[in-house]
């Protein structure tokens, strides 16, 4: 285990080392760190800019293999998302560090927790949170999938998308009270009287029956959420829901 003194010391370290870098344009420190929220078991997040993205994959090849000679890596893997590429990587002390790149035109903040160590930035551009529409629709796209997983006996399947299906939800509850929407961030901020709305629907078995009980407290939820978002697709939404609810239901003869 990682202790918070070997964490900074590791941060200071990258940051030099990328600072001395001529292909580098700038660095900052993003996450909890940058906001003054960093507990005892926060990662290491930066984010860098690079002068053009054709020199991107040579950079990470680098960073790479410093990550692995000289800081303990034991696996990485990237994430991507518009020009920015993100490289992960799991270290053998089981500390996370996250090191993000893009050219210079799009390096700056994409989100509050943006803190500029050194170089230069672009001008802010947070990303938007997503649409109420998109988070319902995600929501019974995996609902949809939870009752001919049931009706087929194949039970780990259900709950894994009843589980995305009650995230979707939540998230929906999320950006409703302006929390963060993205990993289950904001879930534990939610009033008390959301997460309770949704506990029930959390299953510890996957008996039929189990798994209908907790989709039909899904399905509620989602239907309250959706109702505050936009009451108009929530009248469109609330008969085909009930529908995949109680056909659900009747594939293991559960009733109310």
């Amino acid at each position: 285990m990682f202790t918070s003194e070997e964490r900074e010391r590791l941060r200071t370290e990258i940051i030099a080392e990328l600072r001395a870098d001529p292909r580098v344009t700038g660095a900052a420190i993003t996450g909890s760190a940058s906001v003054g929220k960093e507990d005892r078991w926060s990662d290491i997040d930066l984010a860098f800019g690079v002068r053009g993205a054709g020199e991107i994959p040579a950079l990470l090849n680098d960073c790479t293999e410093r990550m692995f000679a000289a800081h303990g890596a034991a696996h990485h893997v990237d994430v991507q998302a518009g020009a920015w590429i993100y490289r992960v990587f799991l270290l053998r002390s089981s500390l996370q560090v996250d090191l993000a790149f893009a050219p210079a035109s799009e390096f700056g903040a994409r989100a509050p927790s943006f803190k500029l160590v050194h170089g230069v930035a672009a001008p802010a551009a947070h990303l938007p949170p997503p649409r109420a529409e998109f988070l319902a629709g995600m929501a019974w796209l995996h609902a949809l999938h939870v009752r001919p997983s049931v009706a087929r006996g194949r039970h780990w399947q259900a709950e894994y998308m009843l589980s995305a299906a009650r995230d979707h939800a939540l998230a929906l509850a999320c950006l409703r009270h302006g929390l963060p929407t993205a990993d289950g961030r904001g879930f534990d901020s939610l009033p008390a009287d959301v997460r309770d709305r949704f506990r029930a629907g959390l299953t510890g078995s996957l008996e039929g029956a189990d798994l209908v009980r907790a989709f039909r407290i899904v399905i509620d939820g989602l239907i309250v959420e959706i109702e505050h978002a936009d009451p108009l697709l929530a009248q469109r939404l609330r008969v085909p829901l009930r529908e995949l609810l109680e056909s659900t239901a009747a594939t293991v003869g559960a009733t109310r």
